[in-house]
């Protein structure tokens, strides 16, 4: 079993980028500048939000952060999406999901001007990748591609069993291992809530991705040896030993499958760093 190591390839991307932004230093260039709004309080959304931001630092990107009370109405919200989308020093922002009930995450996300979603939320970015044509591709599908792809994992001819069918995770990820492209030219089944023998379908799976939020969903007895496991999944389980009260787990049974497959993400340190990481990409490419 070998360990696909988001964190350790994130520092290596991050290097990279790194010396991009040097050159562009070098050149009197402006500098990627990214944006993130965070209204409320969500411990999830804060702790993202918190390693984007070190994430800009290290690479030497400029970022501005927006907090918001979580009383902040859609107008007000809606006013902050278009100054950024005006103001030509930002290259690329995001709005941290989940918002707020009373906020229709729909209607600020069509508010984002294409060119500058980096989240690569915006149907018109989902449409181009669903194409195949060029665009800004969701960060976390994006960052399972570039892991796969600089790990040498094969995915041509391969059949992948995506487990969620989310529009952040689990749809794009199944549209972008099924085009004709490399990590890609997978056969791939998208199953969610609804499939019947669930089990199965993941028995004849040569890569699974798990995002299906249930803690420890996926089971040895579930998988083929030598499957590729690929867990996007972090949920907080009771750990009274722990100081903070809590540990992460994934969608998948780490303990229970590693000894079966032949690659897989831990729990943090896989998908999650690639995330960031692919914001970073996009925000490089929105720059220039």
């Amino acid at each position: 079993m070998q360990l696909l190591d988001g964190k350790a390839l994130s520092i290596e991307i991050k290097a990279e980028i790194a010396k991009e932004v040097d050159l562009i230093k070098a050149a009197g260039k402006n500098i990627p500048h990214l944006a993130a709004v965070l209204v409320g309080e969500n411990p999830a959304s804060e702790s993202y939000v918190r390693n984007k931001v070190k994430s800009c630092e290290q690479v030497g990107f400029e970022s501005t952060l927006i907090r918001k009370d979580e009383s902040i109405s859609e107008e007000e919200l809606l006013d902050i999406v278009k100054d950024l989308n005006e103001n030509e020093d930002v290259d690329g922002f995001i709005v941290q999901l989940p918002l707020p009930r009373h906020i229709d995450p729909n209607k600020i996300i069509l508010a984002i001007d294409p060119n500058k979603d980096v989240d690569g939320f915006h149907p018109y970015n989902f449409g181009k990748m669903a194409q195949g044509l060029d665009g800004y591709l969701p960060a976390t599908p994006n960052g399972i591609m570039l892991m796969l792809k600089r790990y040498n994992v094969e995915t041509s001819g391969k059949h992948v069993v995506v487990l969620g069918r989310s529009n952040i995770v689990g749809t794009p990820i199944s549209i972008l291992l099924s085009r004709k492209a490399s990590p890609g030219n997978a056969t791939v089944t998208l199953t969610h809530s609804r499939t019947k023998n669930i089990e199965e379908i993941l028995k004849s799976a040569d890569i699974i991705i798990a995002a299906i939020g249930i803690s420890n969903f996926v089971k040895a007895d579930m998988i083929k040896d030598g499957a590729v496991i690929i867990d996007v999944g972090i949920n907080r389980v009771e750990a009274p030993e722990r100081k903070s009260g809590y540990r992460l787990v994934g969608d998948v049974d780490f303990d229970d499958v590693s000894s079966k497959c032949s690659f897989i993400t831990p729990v943090p340190g896989g998908v999650g760093p690639m995330t960031v990481t692919s914001l970073l990409l996009n925000t490089l490419r929105a720059s220039k």
